[in-house]
């Protein structure tokens, strides 16, 4: 980072993804991080880029009424949280504004307003992670995360964003694990199984067990095997709340008051956008290990799910051995959507990573022309990429669901539902300017 050379007062007017907020001082774009739209601050530059400027807030002069106390002693120093300082109403707000944005100026959707929906949040924010990393410092045994922007081990005793279940096991092995050969301890915990995995094995900690190759967590009513290194969404604390209106009906849910996490309402909005019929063939791309293609086979006559990791592969074929409709493709999505002409799939979830699709993938859905395709993403810039190439070659965007997965942090996670619409092509293309 290069030296402080200025102090300048911005005006900032929104939420940037990443986590900053954006101003302009002499028509120069600004990120200021830990700021909040609708601020006026002095700042100190830090960075001089052609195109933004970065600057780091010294004073406050006029805050936004919903600017809070940060919970957490080390936030601004840890790198997991960016918005503790914010109320919850606006994370949310500023998450959806992001999404917003994001279709805007990258995908072109001048549109881009009336696509997205307000962002379905938590009850209660804090609590719910069930899946960390932690940081070894191997010297000492300090346990924890790293300082912000660097690799530094940041000791910690307690995190207001994870389950209490692993700030538990946070206390108990803290300065237990000296001279480990590893930087890394993962902790994860099935919320509605009270399984627990901690690798790797920590022999120094003999009352807690360790070194589990696997645990088990629920989704809608359903068990899944999860492996260690597996993904699975990480938000599966459940809390007493209504369903919302328009996922009524959709996986083992009855649309009442009930006990609901996030990731089951993702899985339900999923499942409701999806509208699969008994007949339908779908397709589960980037499937992990096999959520999606589980829940939706009770609904149609066949399921694929398509994974490029053998393990994550083995945990789908045993979360779905009871079910008769169900079969696994072992391969990179693009190439198995390739392959899959004969098939006629009539709809395909997609749940890529945070660098979206591959351009064979989107490639391969136009050459299938699936009915209705529904896109899980927790990137809106690759989303917004991957939608605008989908829109040009003959689909239409219906909405985009913003579902907050990662309270206090400015991770968006997105479900869109798309359909299949060749007369829509030209009415998606105007570019935002």
């Amino acid at each position: 980072m290069e030296s402080v050379t200025d102090e300048i007062e911005i005006e900032l007017t929104s939420a940037a993804f990443g986590g900053s907020a954006i101003g302009r001082v002499d028509g120069q774009v600004v990120f200021a991080p830990f700021a909040l739209p609708r601020e006026r601050v002095r700042a100190a530059i830090t960075q001089r880029k052609a195109d933004y400027f970065q600057v780091e807030v010294r004073e406050i002069l006029e805050a936004n009424p919903a600017r809070v106390a940060p919970r957490c002693p080390v936030f601004r120093v840890c790198g997991g949280c960016q918005w503790q300082h914010a109320d919850y109403p606006l994370q949310l707000a500023m998450k959806r504004s992001v999404v917003v944005d994001q279709l805007r100026r990258i995908g072109g959707f001048a549109e881009a307003e009336d696509l997205v929906r307000d962002a379905v949040g938590m009850i209660d924010p804090w609590g719910y992670r069930n899946h960390v990393r932690f940081s070894l410092g191997r010297k000492y045994g300090d346990v924890g995360f790293t300082y912000r922007g660097t690799r530094r081990i940041l000791r910690v005793d307690a995190c207001d964003i994870t389950h209490p279940a692993i700030v538990e096991v946070l206390r108990t092995i803290q300065r237990r694990c000296a001279g480990l050969r590893t930087h890394q301890i993962t902790v994860r915990y099935g919320c509605n199984t009270g399984d627990l995995l901690v690798n790797p094995a920590l022999p120094a900690v003999p009352e807690l067990a360790t070194g589990q190759t696997s645990l088990t967590e629920e989704l809608l009513g359903r068990r899944f095997v999860i492996s260690s290194a597996a993904f699975f969404q990480v938000n599966t604390k459940r809390e007493r709340r209504p369903m919302p209106s328009a996922l009524q009906g959709a996986g083992r849910v009855d649309g009442g008051d009930g006990d609901y996490s996030m990731a089951d309402l993702l899985a339900a909005c999923v499942l409701a956008r999806l509208d699969a019929q008994p007949d339908d063939v779908v397709v589960d791309a980037y499937c992990g290990v096999g959520t999606f293609a589980a829940l939706v086979a009770p609904r149609v006559r066949l399921a694929i799910g398509i994974e490029e990791s053998a393990a994550a592969v083995r945990d789908a074929e045993r979360n779905t051995a009871d079910l008769g409709n169900v079969r696994f493709v072992t391969a990179k999505t693009e190439h198995a959507l390739a392959a899959l002409a004969d098939e006629r799939p009539s709809a395909v979830i997609l749940d890529p990573s945070r660098v979206g699709c591959a351009p064979a993938t989107v490639a391969a859905l136009l050459g299938l022309r699936p009915r209705r395709i529904v896109y899980v993403s927790c990137d809106p810039a690759t989303l917004a990429r991957d939608l605008r190439l989908l829109c040009d070659g003959g689909y239409m965007v219906e909405q985009v669901e913003p579902i907050d997965m990662f309270p206090q942090t400015h991770h968006i996670e997105t479900v869109t539902a798309l359909r299949w619409d060749p007369s829509a092509t030209a009415t998606s293309t105007s570019q935002a300017n």
